[in-house]
């Protein structure tokens, strides 16, 4: 009953502090770890620790998996070099500098361990980024690039880590005998990821009731990650294939009379996930300061802010240097591929560089390290203290960033819901004209303004128009996955039309 009760204490002043936090307009994950540190300082505050799988399947899968949904493809496509040096070279570079500059501090610290320090603090986290990224409302590209790297920067540091982890275990660690383990991990949790997201889809589509719908979405998405971690595999990289593969319409789609309260309750329920999951953050401070002693916390914690200041200087120098290069190189935008995209500035580059924003993914790799593993009270520390130091420093800059920048406002999503919007209509009206009934020239004359406000459409008053409205509906959605198939619209101006149409199809309801 206390751990009952502390979670619940715990959530309602997680929750009004992330709604304080957004009247201030700043990061609520910023806000709600530092709460939870000054929480876990009170004498007498509670203790919260939960298992580090735990950590990682309850509060990573969904958000990934929510994330990977609504992700474009096209826009990844598009992106493809910016995003693939983050997930890579960034990775990279970081667990490497992050080692070193862990050497010079510890020179007895084993390298397979400074490499696990550094792999576990390289990828920025995917529910901070995303958190803070709805928050601030950066221009469409950027937002694509923080997306998609947010999606696969996990996989890369996390393969890392359990292979640095494994050496220390083995006493060595040797490149040629880890390649191939890397790669095998990576090629086998794509290949699982896209093999169950058929059977998942196809099951899901035969669900008639929403909330059997949403019961079954959520522990399908628990069991495919367990299942990864089980085999061997990545459940990072499993869940975002899994995620990408479901979301594609090769699958059957589910009704919208089970999509609109799906969606709903996702949002919920990660928007719930996030609170607690940086309230956690928080409240791991006091186990950690309790196993140091105190000329261990000022040794320790002097180094973790020097790592700090590595991690958020290795990714902003990087991400410079390869805007110089590509713009060198002509390579930042294929004009072909995309003519309506106008091609990044050096701005766009210092706001990316800026968004290296860690979280739980850190936190919970951290944790997760065996009780015997060599200075686990100062990655742990470490760990912390990057956490909360770029939540603190690059979250509350960001948006002040971003206005002092200047950035011109895109249009591309409203443009594309636009086109999305008329093509749809061209469709529907279509339809119509193949019949010249009088409830098909009524529902031609109202049909421009009801798509235009799917929401308020007026309840039809006989099966006839309700008929006709559904094969237009029907037409509709036909045109805008054209539309997607053919990578004229994007998956965010494709969404904002489906739900449009969903609720323009629940308006045809039967008296």
């Amino acid at each position: 009953m206390h751990v009952f009760e502390t979670l619940l204490a715990i959530l309602l002043g997680a929750t009004l502090l992330s709604a304080f936090a957004r009247r201030l307009n700043i990061p609520y994950p910023t806000l709600l770890a530092l709460g939870g540190a000054l929480v876990a300082l009170v004498p007498g505050a509670p203790h919260l620790s939960l298992p580090p799988e735990l950590i990682l399947a309850l509060f990573v899968a969904p958000v990934l998996l929510d994330a990977a949904y609504d992700a474009s493809l096209r826009d990844l496509r598009r992106n493809w070099l910016p995003i693939s040096s983050m997930v890579l070279v960034a990775v990279g570079l970081t667990t490497v500098a992050v080692a070193f500059t862990a050497r010079l501090l510890i020179p007895d610290l084993p390298w397979a361990a400074a490499v696990a320090l550094g792999a576990l603090l390289a990828p920025p986290d995917a529910v901070a980024a995303l958190a803070v990224l709805r928050q601030v409302n950066p221009p469409f590209r950027i937002r694509m690039v923080l997306e998609g790297e947010s999606l696969l920067n996990d996989a890369s540091a996390l393969l890392i880590y359990r292979l640095a982890v494994g050496a220390v275990a083995a006493g060595g660690f040797s490149v040629a005998e880890a390649a191939p383990a890397f790669a095998l991990v990576f090629v086998g949790s794509v290949v699982a990821g896209w093999v169950m997201a058929r059977p998942v889809a196809m099951m899901t589509a035969r669900i008639q009731d929403a909330p059997s719908s949403v019961i079954f979405q959520f522990v399908t998405t628990f069991a495919v990650w367990l299942l990864a971690e089980r085999l061997g595999l990545s459940g990072v990289v499993t869940i975002v294939v899994f995620g990408l593969t479901v979301a594609r319409r090769s699958m059957p789609p589910i009704p919208a009379r089970l999509r609109i309260p799906s969606f709903a309750i996702w949002e919920t329920v990660t928007a719930v996930l996030n609170i607690l999951a940086f309230t956690l953050i928080g409240l791991q401070l006091r186990p950690i300061l309790e196993a140091l002693s105190q000329a261990e916390q000022l040794r320790y914690f002097s180094g973790a802010l020097l790592i700090l200041a590595v991690v958020i200087a290795v990714r902003l120098l990087w991400v410079l240097a390869h805007h110089a290069a590509a713009t060198l190189n002509g390579r930042l935008v294929p004009r072909a591929a995309a003519p309506t995209m106008a091609a990044p500035t050096a701005k766009d580059a210092l706001v990316v560089g800026w968004s290296g924003m860690r979280g739980i993914v850190t936190l919970a790799a951290a944790l997760a390290l065996p009780a015997a593993f060599p200075y686990r009270e100062f990655i742990l520390l470490t760990a912390f203290v990057v956490v909360l130091g770029t939540l603190l420093i690059q979250g509350l800059t960001l948006r002040p960033l971003l206005l002092l920048l200047k950035l011109p406002k895109d249009t591309i999503v409203e443009t594309e819901l636009a086109l999305a919007r008329k093509m749809a209509l061209k469709a529907a009206m279509a339809t119509l004209e193949q019949d010249d009934s009088p409830a098909a020239q009524r529902l031609r004359a109202q049909y421009a303004d009801a798509i235009g406000r799917a929401r308020e459409g007026e309840d039809p008053r006989d099966t006839r128009d309700n008929l006709l409205r559904r094969q237009a509906v029907a037409a509709a959605r036909t045109a805008i996955d054209d539309l997607r198939s053919a990578g004229t619209i994007g998956d965010v101006a494709y969404r904002r039309a489906e739900e449009e149409l969903d609720w323009l199809e629940l308006s045809a309801r039967s008296e």
